[in-house]
Order: C-alpha cells, then structure tokens, then sequence
C-alpha cells in the first residue's frame, strides 16, 4: 500500500496477561475491520494509536506525517491526534442534549475538513432527537449520536471500539443500517473492533485478525474469511464474504437473481436496481457438497465448484475451502462426508447454498 494512503503502525506493550506486539498498514478509506476473542489486544491497539497507552513503545505514521516515534522522541499528544474515538458505551455529556453534545466536536475543526454537520446528523438519522437529553435516549440511539459527534472531530480517521457490545439484538438491528450507511456514503476512514464475525462480515473492506497480541490475518476482509488454517476463524459463524451484481427481480416469487462470478444464485426480496453491486455473506453452516447435481431439490442455489483445501475442525466436522469461478467460499461439513464422498484438493462438486445474507456495499 501506498504510504500517503496508509496508516502504518508498529506497537509494543507489556502488559501482565500478554504482550501486544504489532506491525501492519490499514487503507486510509472505508472500514477496517480489528478481529479477535476478548483479550486479544484489540482495544490495547485502539488505545496505542490513539495515544492513550503512554508506557507503549512503536511507531505511528498518518498518510506520511509521523504522529509517534519512540526512536526519534516524537510524539503527538492525544488531542492533537485528529481521531474520533466510539466506546462500547456511548459517554456523551448528561447536562447536553444532542444537537449540544454533537456541536462539542466542531472545537476540533478549526484547521481539518470534517464532515458537514447537517450532513453527518442525516446520515445517522438523528434530526428527530436533536433537542433530547442522552437519558432520554434508546443504546442505539446514544450511540449513533456518538458516532455523529466522532465524525465531526475526525479528518484522518475514526476509531470504533465494539460500538454495539452494550446493545441487544434488536438494537443492534437498529444501529446497523446506519453504519451500512456511513460505510456507502461517508467519506472518514474508520478502524472498527469486534469479536463479532457477522459485524465484520457485513461492514469491512480490509480485516485485521489478532490472537494472543499478534496480527496472524491481515488483508481484504473476503480472502482473510477464507482462512480455514485459522482457529479463531474456524467457529460456528465461519463463513466468507463475496460480491454480486443485481441481474433481475422476480415480483411473483419476490426473488432476485445475482450474477457472480461462478455462476448465479436468488436471494430472497428485492436486493436492488439492475447492475447494482451487493455484498454476500454465505455461512459455512448454510453449504453443502455433493458429488452430482442433484435432480430435485428445494434449494435454490446449487452452483459449480471445486475443493480448494481441507482443514479438519473440532469435534465431527471439516471446513472446505471451495473455489467458485474466482471467488472462495466454505461449507462446514462432517468428517465421514468427506470420507464418504472420498473428497480431494481439486474434485469437482456442487456446492448447495441454503441461505445467502445481502447487503449493499
């Protein structure tokens, strides 16, 4: 990557329970995505670069402007860092309501290019609760608010800390078409910090995986989900991420057709305008193999494919790197399928898709 484009960040911190020790570029445009299990390092890394973690050691590199360097003793305190900062919990000011606790970004902008404000407050949706006080507020509510107030403090970048841990399933569901919104039309790169495999599936350009203080998976997030040597990838929500293009709807069976590059699938409702681009989330709990196209079925999907890898999983299953036309996706299945089907690196199958999430990019 292009080191006017990036933000390079080389860290170093002890800590009891591990050590964070890191080295990597992200894109200085749309979202990338931090992944790991709690404790990880993930948040530790949030605060390195955000200048929070003072006994860190490293280095930090904006687009070519050097914010840290231990080694040169340059260091950029924090608020002269242009970051936004998202919490898991909101923490706006209780005496403001939000338009007042929004506007406290603008005393950051004096010399950046953030965001027009009525532009950012259309974005996430919070004309309506523009005069409310924070306790008067729903969590996601609070935390699009939050967000609003980030974006309008933040030029080179925003940092996302599992913004929706706090919240529950519904407000989650809430809060997420926002964010599919600020990922189509914002303009502020984001790094963002989850646990959540679905979050990072549905939001991010380019993830980052760490285990243990390490990054052991860094690239564009649809390569990187098709990691079946990694553990922490292999769980109940493996899957993988690839796109489509919107060829035609059925208004009778409510059905759209998508052409990608191995070949066609239906997802369910109306996914968009004709040459539209999506984004397709395929579980690998929602794929099957088998050796011949079977000749009646209720799946709709039913596409070409070929075994790319075979890594064994816990317990009865398997995870199954396929290859359809140029993209990878995975089927989980179990260990006796495999044997039984005597499936190799390179066989021919048929990949059955169950179940395809969708989304606009």
């Amino acid at each position: 990557m292009n080191a006017a484009s990036t933000v390079h960040v080389r860290y170093t911190l002890q800590r009891p329970e591990f050590t964070l020790d890191v080295e990597l570029d992200l894109p200085l445009r749309g979202i990338s995505g931090v992944f790991g299990a709690s404790g990880a390092g993930k948040t530790s890394l949030l605060r390195c670069i955000a200048g929070l973690e003072r006994p860190a050691t490293g280095k930090l590199v904006v687009a070519g402007d050097v914010w840290q360097d231990d080694e040169s003793n340059i260091w950029r305190a924090v608020h002269e860092r242009d970051i936004g900062y998202v919490f898991q919990e909101p923490r706006l000011f209780a005496h403001l309501d939000v338009r007042r606790n929004i506007e406290y970004g603008l005393r950051r902008r004096e010399h950046n290019g953030a965001p027009d404000i009525d532009h950012v407050i259309g974005l996430l949706g919070i004309e309506r609760l523009l005069g409310r006080k924070p306790d008067e507020l729903s969590g996601g509510e609070a935390q699009r608010v939050a967000i609003a107030r980030a974006l309008l403090c933040a030029p080179r970048f925003v940092l996302m800390d599992e913004p929706l841990a706090s919240l529950d399933q519904e407000r989650k569901e809430e809060i997420l078409p926002f964010l599919d919104r600020l990922h189509a039309e914002g303009d502020v790169p984001i790094i963002y910090v989850s646990h959540n495999i679905d979050e990072v599936s549905r939001l991010c350009d380019h993830l980052v995986v760490i285990d243990g203080g390490r990054v052991v998976a860094d690239g564009d997030v649809q390569s990187v989900l098709v990691r079946t040597d990694l553990p922490i990838l292999a769980g109940r929500e493996a899957g993988s991420v690839i796109q489509g293009a919107v060829e035609s709807y059925d208004d009778a069976d409510d059905l759209t057709g998508l052409r990608c590059s191995g070949g066609n699938l239906w997802v369910p409702g109306n996914a968009g305008q004709t040459g539209a681009t999506v984004r397709l989330r395929i579980r690998a709990s929602d794929v099957s193999l088998c050796r011949s196209r079977p000749d009646n079925s209720t799946i709709l999907n039913i596409v070409p494919a070929q075994v790319d890898a075979i890594e064994s999983d816990a317990g009865p299953s398997a995870l199954v790197r396929l290859a359809m036309g140029e993209d990878r996706i995975i089927a989980r299945v179990t260990r006796r399928s495999i044997r039984e089907l005597e499936l190799r690196e390179g066989d021919e199958v048929f990949a059955q898709i169950k179940s395809v999430a969708v989304r606009a990019p």
